[in-house]
């Protein structure tokens, strides 16, 4: 699965960390918040960020790459009225028309 950030100032990067028994990824995504978030990379999925605003997802366990994705979506879904956040390459958001006078 293919997702991409949509908003001034988000990234996401991919941060290795030996760990005692074998090497840690974490993706590190900044989406606005204070913080950063960090999501550890489960074992059997790999996460890869071609440029900083896209993160491809992929493994051999089909279900298990889409609930990775959806997990990374639910950090900051797209909003209807401006359309920032994390999407679905494919994802159509329709946007909602604001305040008329």
């Amino acid at each position: 699965k293919d997702l991409e950030l949509q908003g001034v100032g988000f990234r996401a990067r991919i941060e290795k960390a030996d760990g005692a028994l074998y090497p840690v990824e974490t993706l590190v995504l900044r989406l606005g918040f204070t913080n950063e978030l960090q999501l550890p990379v489960p074992p059997g999925i790999e996460i890869s960020c071609p440029t900083q605003t896209t993160i491809a997802v992929f493994g051999f366990r089909k279900r298990q790459v889409g609930m990775v994705a959806a997990q990374i979506r639910r950090f900051r879904p797209p909003d209807a009225y401006k359309g920032k956040g994390v999407r679905y390459v494919d994802e159509v958001v329709r946007l909602k028309p604001g305040k008329r006078r």
